[in-house]
């Protein structure tokens, strides 16, 4: 299954390569080499600014590798990708204004060189993340699977990322799942300037393959005919339906680790030496020569012709103008759909989990792109019964098992809606959303903007925060501040359950990721009328759950019903309070919330989470700074304690706001 090779004092491998394919390979490596020669010299120049990270000295792997592929075969970059990209038929134009910042360029302007990305062309995305491309190839290719359709997905990533939690985790997935995909590790010995023998407990970063039960092979990556040959039999591999490849190419990076990064250089001279001795152009260009595939005139006609393309692409670039302030601000967001709210009644009363699971089977049976993925989603429907009966309904494939992979299938997820699906990420407890950062954060927030406006990102990650139930400090915070904070993500959190259904069918229909916040408490309390048919609640869309005159409470998840439970008593004691549930926190319907201060002229926040840098502080700065002239008192605000969620039960009504304390602050700004 494995052939291990040693590299540098290696001949060249006995595989022929056709003509039509030494002279693809060829001009391939020759318009890569010549692209990172042309961006050193602008970097040198400043025409180039940030950073940049040359791929000379690796062409034969890109060029080899996606030899391989068709066009609509899928391709995940590095942070090191301009090889990649040429090699997959970025366009040149668009990568080297794209490089020089400008409106023409393949984002923008606001990707640069670690994010050029075509979709048209099967290029997801280079990435400044190391270890981020694995995640998001494997959801591609889960989506390849659901869709029956019979593409690859390569993902490339270097040494240093294969010590990368996101290896290991995907690895594992792609393999029990069979997925269609190849990850071609591009050891080029060294990450930044630490050696991959100091770092790597394995021999070859090939013999971890054994433990995902793939095949795992360590070739030549100089050598373009033994890499061409060998990612072809695993393409073909993949294509038939039979699982993942890990296939190490041993090369070398000829440059620092970046143009910017100015460190001490580890690499043994004589090591250095016997690598650029070892060429992949030269070798190629050596076995063209000796096996007369490709004649030494037609060599000549193809340097000429990268001269002149990459002279064209400097040109494109120069000519394109500045990105527009206005042009940023519009490529954080695709525009969400407006909806005509049914509103909550004829009389049939359900649960806000019945709810929720209403609105999944729903919207998978109207849209065969949605799908549902988790731990113990399936066959057990959820540990809080929320997926309950879809997987019976919709079947494995749709209602998704996952392993305890939170960083996997929460990327998987990304990778498979920026690939047409639509999934719906279940966190089984929202605290576990922590190991999912960078893929929230880094990935899905962040991918439509830095292509410039152009895909889209359609997903939800859901699942229950906030205490209760006394599961402790773990598995009980509430941490809406972490994601309203985050520019491109949509974040939403129902408090009833006619909100509950309408508010996730929007969001699985929205085009942006959003973060769908349920509370446990809800889970077990909450019950109201709910409309049969499907509908959606607009994003973005307040509700004033109860009109009043004197105190405006704006709150959210389990402390609406509180406020509501205060509101009717402070009702007999003659202060009228309006509730008001701003239903999604980003976007935030400002003008809800203002319009009541306005009429109150009193404002309080009530939230579970820690009042310190809590998301009522965000409220509260709104309504300072545009509605200060409205309020007669101080805002208030009610939060849970600055402490991590006890056990005691006790303890834990003590950090939670109580209805009580909620009633009594609202009583004490009123008299103010």
């Amino acid at each position: 299954m494995a052939s291990k090779t040693k590299t540098t004092d290696k001949a060249a491998s006995n595989v022929k390569l056709s003509a039509e394919t030494a002279e693809r390979i060829y001009t391939t490596m020759r318009r890569i080499r010549a692209f990172e020669e042309q961006t050193i010299d602008l970097f040198a120049k400043g025409e180039v600014k940030g950073t940049a990270h040359s791929y000379i000295g690796e062409e034969a792997v890109a060029a080899a590798v996606s030899a391989n592929l068709r066009d609509d075969d899928y391709m995940a970059s590095n942070h090191r990708g301009h090889g990649h990209c040429i090699a997959k038929g970025a366009d040149l134009n668009l990568m080297m204004a794209e490089l020089m910042g400008r409106e023409n360029g393949y984002c923008g302007g606001l990707g640069g060189s670690m994010h050029i990305a075509d979709l048209s062309v099967g290029i997801l995305g280079a990435n400044g993340i190391v270890g981020a491309t694995m995640p998001l190839a494997t959801g591609a290719a889960l989506a390849i699977k659901l869709r029956g359709g019979d593409q690859v997905v390569v993902a490339f990533f270097g040494d240093g990322a294969s010590n990368q939690g996101t290896f290991h985790e995907c690895s594992n997935l792609a393999s029990i799942w069979k997925l269609p995909i190849l990850f071609i590790c591009e050891n080029n010995q060294y990450a930044l300037t630490t050696s991959y023998r100091d770092t790597t407990s394995a021999r070859q970063i090939s013999d971890r393959a054994v433990g995902y039960a793939m095949p795992g092979m360590t070739i030549d990556g100089n050598d373009a005919g033994e890499v061409y040959t060998v990612v072809g039999e695993a393409v073909e591999r993949a294509r038939r339906g039979e699982g993942p490849s890990l296939i190490e190419c041993m090369t070398y990076r000829w440059g620092q680790h970046s143009m910017r990064a100015n460190l001490r250089d580890p690499r043994p001279k004589e090591e250095f030496d016997a690598w650029v001795a070892r060429d992949p152009i030269k070798l190629l260009e050596e076995r063209m020569k000796a096996e007369k595939t490709v004649p030494g005139k037609r060599v000549k006609e193809i340097g000429a012709q990268v001269v002149q393309d990459l002279e064209r692409a400097v040109a494109f670039g120069a000519e394109g103008a500045e990105p527009t302030v206005e042009m940023m601000l519009d490529a954080v967001y695709s525009p969400h759909a407006d909806y005509d709210e049914p509103g909550a009644g004829g009389g049939r009363e359900i649960t806000y989990v019945e709810a929720l699971n209403e609105a999944m089977a729903g919207e998978m049976a109207r849209d065969e792109r949605v799908f549902v993925m988790g731990e113990d989603v399936g066959q057990t429907g959820g540990i809080f019964s929320v997926t309950k009966g879809l997987w019976e309904r919709f079947g494995n494939d749709r209602v998704r098992d996952t392993p305890i992979t939170e960083v996997g299938f929460t990327g998987a997820g990304v990778g498979a809606a920026i690939a047409g699906m639509r999934p719906v990420v279940e966190i089984q407890i929202l605290d576990f959303i922590a190991l999912t950062m960078d893929m929230l954060v880094n990935q899905a927030a962040k991918f439509r903007y830095m292509l410039g406006g152009k895909p889209t990102v359609p997903m939800v990650v859901r699942g229950p925060q906030g205490g209760g139930i006394r599961m402790a400090a773990q598995h009980s915070q509430s941490l809406e501040a972490w994601f309203t904070h985050v520019p491109g993500l949509v974040v939403m959190a129902p408090s009833t359950p006619y909100d509950a259904k309408g508010m996730l069918a929007a969001a699985i229909r929205d085009d942006n990721p959003v973060i769908f916040l349920e509370h446990k408490m809800l889970y077990m309390e909450s019950k109201g009328e709910v409309p049969e048919q499907d509908y959606a609640i607009p994003i973005g869309k307040g509700d004033i759950k109860r009109e009043g005159t004197d105190v405006t409470v704006v709150a959210t998840l389990s402390m609406v019903g509180r406020a509501l439970a205060a509101a009717r008593v402070l009702e007999r004691e003659g202060i009228s309070v309006e509730v008001v549930d701003p239903r999604t926190l980003r976007p935030l319907d400002e003008d809800m919330i203002l319009t009541s201060v306005a009429k109150t002229n009193r404002l309080l926040i009530a939230h579970e989470a820690w009042k310190n840098g809590g998301f009522g502080a965000e409220v509260a700065a709104l309504v300072v700074e545009k509605g200060f002239d409205d309020l007669d008192a101080p805002i208030v605000r009610v939060g849970g304690l600055d402490v991590p969620m006890p056990y005691n039960d006790a303890l834990e009504r003590e950090v939670i706001p109580s209805q009580d304390r909620l009633t009594q602050a609202i009583r004490d700004l009123a008299k103010n």
